[in-house]
């Protein structure tokens, strides 16, 4: 999810080759993953079902619908289409299991209902330009849902995890982003006019401006106290971040806000800063349990 959307971002300021070399990782994690999430729901049932239970099974579908939106802007129509449709058959199952194991005081991984579900959105949209008003219809459907959705999961949040997270609590802001890159798809549309283009417009506007709170709020809690090392929840660090960038570009160019083109370059730069940073946390960390493990009997 994280390099896929960096690839995005890198694409939409034209370092091209930089993205698709993203792009060509985020891949090849994808096909890894992919093969994962199949063997253990052949092999190892009961594991699957635990796992289904718990938000980060939806990164799943998130990560499938910000891979399929990287490849429709590639060119590559079918294959997103088909990503679509995959993420599309894994969403109403894994959304079930998940709301079903809500619980009170929640980590930001809960956001994840919303974030995959704008996913969907955001690729429904984003292919409808070239399959007709019937997936820009149903990206409404589905973005509408997720704004409610971001609602259900923030009246679970704990928000002392603002303070405590050791990363995930960033998806708070980035559920509004992608929100807001939902709202930017649906906006450019020449689907709607008038008043209704009015109020995607003004929606857009309102969720981008909520991420940009949060960006604020959690970066100024990672200032008073500071949380340097690795953990794999940096990747939820990491994505909303590239998140927030992406959702700036595009609604500055879907709204037609100048401004908001330089914001987004700046917010991009930064996700790209903290995707090094926690790549290098990664290979560190990787290094020193591969020397312990030489070193043990």
């Amino acid at each position: 999810m994280a390099t896929g959307i960096v690839s995005v971002g890198l694409h939409l300021v034209g370092h091209e080759t930089f993205s698709r070399a993203a792009l060509a990782l985020a891949g090849a994690v994808w096909l890894v993953l992919a093969a994962d999430f199949s063997a253990r729901f052949l092999r190892d049932r009961p594991r699957w079902h635990a796992e289904a239970d718990t938000p980060p099974a939806l990164t799943a579908v998130a990560a499938t619908a910000v891979l399929g939106t990287r490849l429709s802007l590639l060119g590559w129509q079918t294959a997103a289409a088909a990503l679509l449709a995959l993420a599309a058959v894994l969403w109403p199952g894994l959304l079930y299991s998940v709301v079903r194991h809500w619980k009170r005081r929640m980590p930001g991984g809960a956001f994840l209902v919303c974030v995959a579900t704008q996913g969907l959105a955001v690729l429904a949209a984003t292919l409808a330009a070239g399959e007709g008003e019937w997936l820009a219809w149903a990206a409404l459907v589905v973005f509408c849902l997720g704004v409610l959705l971001y609602g259900e999961a923030l009246v679970r949040f704990d928000f002392r995890q603002v303070w405590t997270g050791a990363g995930d609590q960033w998806i708070a802001g980035g559920a509004l982003a992608i929100s807001a890159l939902a709202g930017s798809k649906l906006t450019a549309s020449p689907l709607w006019t008038g008043d209704a283009h009015q109020a995607l417009r003004t929606a857009t506007l309102v969720l981008l401006g909520l991420d940009l709170a949060w960006y604020a709020i959690l970066l100024t809690a990672e200032v008073v106290r500071p949380r340097p090392h690795y953990d794999v929840r940096r990747w939820a660090t990491v994505f909303p971040l590239g998140m927030a960038a992406v959702a700036t570009l595009s609604t500055g160019a879907a709204a037609h806000v100048r401004g908001l083109h330089t914001l987004g370059v700046v917010l991009l730069w930064v996700a790209v800063a903290a995707w090094v940073l926690t790549l290098a946390g990664f290979l560190v960390t990787r290094v020193g349990a591969g020397r312990s493990a030489s070193r043990s009997p």
